[in-house]
């Protein structure tokens, strides 16, 4: 029997393919774009995939940080998504990747099959015990996670989060939250990861007009080296091996 959380982001799946996904999640704007650049090559660079990794993306909506990872990688990726509706919209753009719905909180994929398992803005929708020990246990030995996930002490998101009609209004789903970063570096390590980083990033907002986005990125850059400011950053990278 499905699980009323699963039903809840299937309905919010169709929610984002018949609103616009990347309208709402707000990778359409200039500053968007900027972001989403950004986030990817953070995965890129952390990856450090071959050619014949295997990877996994979990998570993957429309596809957008699918494409932007097999472009700069070539890997063999398998994307999966609850979300039948984003999965069709995925699929259609990149051929070259596997696309299929799972459930990452009790994935079909075998153990230690892949390198590298890697996600936007995800795993705040999901049981946090239930879909790391998944991806522990699908992830090959040395294998790694990257993930960048909302930062739950930046004011705004701490808001949207935790203020039921405001999380209704800007279109949430009902179960999903946002990382404190030294409490989920804790619970990866107790799950067995290694290597732990989690780190703030991420000051420039999607409205940020054009003409100004150099001038907000730069000192949003210098901001994430200022301790104690730098903690109320936007988003977190999450970094951790098998």
């Amino acid at each position: 029997m499905m699980s009323k959380r699963l039903e809840n982001e299937i309905a919010h799946g169709k929610k984002l393919k018949a609103e616009g996904a990347e309208s709402i999640w707000n990778w359409e704007s200039a500053a968007g774009k900027a972001r989403a650049n950004r986030r990817a090559n953070y995965f890129i660079e952390l990856a450090r995939v071959k050619p014949s990794d295997e990877v996994l993306e979990i998570g993957c909506g429309t596809g957008l940080f699918t494409r932007k990872f097999y472009e700069a990688t070539k890997a063999n990726i398998t994307a999966i998504d609850i979300s039948e509706d984003l999965l069709d919209t995925a699929s259609a753009l990149l051929p070259q990747a596997k696309f299929m719905i799972d459930d990452a909180m009790k994935l079909k994929q075998s153990d230690g099959k892949f390198d590298v398992v890697f996600g936007s803005s995800v795993l705040h929708h999901l049981e946090f015990e239930a879909s790391l020990n998944e991806i522990y246990r699908v992830l090959k030995p040395g294998g790694r996670m990257v993930f960048a996930e909302p930062n739950m002490l930046n004011p705004q998101i701490f808001i949207q989060k935790n203020v039921p009609f405001i999380k209704t209004w800007l279109g949430d789903s009902p179960d999903e939250t946002a990382i404190v970063r030294w409490q989920f570096a804790n619970l990866l390590k107790t799950h067995g990861f290694k290597n732990v980083e989690i780190f703030p990033y991420d000051f420039l907002h999607p409205i940020v007009p054009k003409p100004l986005i150099n001038v907000v990125n730069g000192i949003g850059k210098f901001i994430e080296k200022v301790p104690v400011l730098k903690e109320i950053a936007g988003s977190v990278i999450i970094y951790a091996e098998k």
